[in-house]
């Protein structure tokens, strides 16, 4: 049975990244957290981070790239993941402006052009939602169905993200049977129990974790990757919290 390593999305610790960048790689590193999903580079260049990484022992596994970068940018996007040794780019949001049915059939167009490149790069891209691609439209799909429905399975993958999909009243482990083959990265995170249904610490909200952990051991996840977009303690202890959490529950 495959054991899946765990990585942190560095939006999580953003505020003290600003301060200090380094350091706080060194936290995550020190923690024990084997990859790092990138969300900016803090300031240093492709190569100073790659060797920082390297001296840490921390994997570049995949960074978030708005979409408008990707799409007047993309070959350099591939250059410096290449260079990272990142092997996803994730299409981390679409922006409130563009969300109409129109738009969302251009994003597919877009992500179809952008995965075909990535792909002969021999890089995956991944799309990354929220609980607004989880509306119906008119064709009686959500959004994200018909964005992977419409969007070539080799080339296009998914970044689900566990808290929206139960934000938005889904079963997680069913959307990822339903796309087996197609979720490389899996956004692992909690929602309280109360009214706030606030991000929580892995393990200390009502997400049911386990049976996503249990489906993780026998599909095409790579990497269970840790998020918490905000935290009401220190999000250093909150990250701390969550991987002691899947340490001690991941099946193995």
């Amino acid at each position: 049975m495959k054991e899946i390593p765990v990585a942190l999305q560095m939006y999580t610790l953003r505020n003290e990244a600003e301060k200090d960048y380094i350091g706080t790689l060194q936290k995550v590193a020190d923690l024990g957290y084997e990859g790092v999903e990138l969300a900016g580079y803090g300031g240093l260049s492709v190569k100073e981070l790659k060797d920082l990484l390297g001296k840490l022992n921390l994997r570049a596994v995949s960074s978030h790239i708005s979409l408008s970068d990707l799409r007047s940018n993309v070959d350099q996007v591939i250059e410096d993941q290449l260079e990272l040794g990142s092997t996803y780019i994730v299409c981390p949001y679409l922006p409130p402006e563009e969300r109409t049915e129109e738009d969302y059939f251009r994003l597919i167009d877009d992500l179809n052009t952008i995965g075909a490149k990535c792909f002969e790069a021999g890089i995956t891209l991944c799309y990354h939602h929220h609980d607004f691609e989880l509306r119906t439209l008119s064709n009686g799909k959500t959004a994200l169905e018909t964005i992977l429905t419409e969007t070539n399975p080799h080339m296009v993958k998914a970044e689900f993200d566990i808290y929206w999909l139960t934000y938005a009243g889904e079963n997680p482990v069913e959307w990822l049977k339903r796309y087996q083959g197609r979720t490389p990265l899996v956004h692992l995170k909690d929602m309280t129990t109360d009214g706030e249904r606030f991000f929580a610490e892995l393990g200390s909200g009502g997400v049911d974790l386990e049976p996503i952990l249990e489906f993780g051991m026998h599909s095409d996840v790579d990497w269970w990757i840790v998020e918490q977009d905000d935290s009401k303690i220190p999000p250093i202890d909150s990250v701390r919290k969550s991987l002691e959490y899947l340490r001690h529950n991941q099946v193995r």
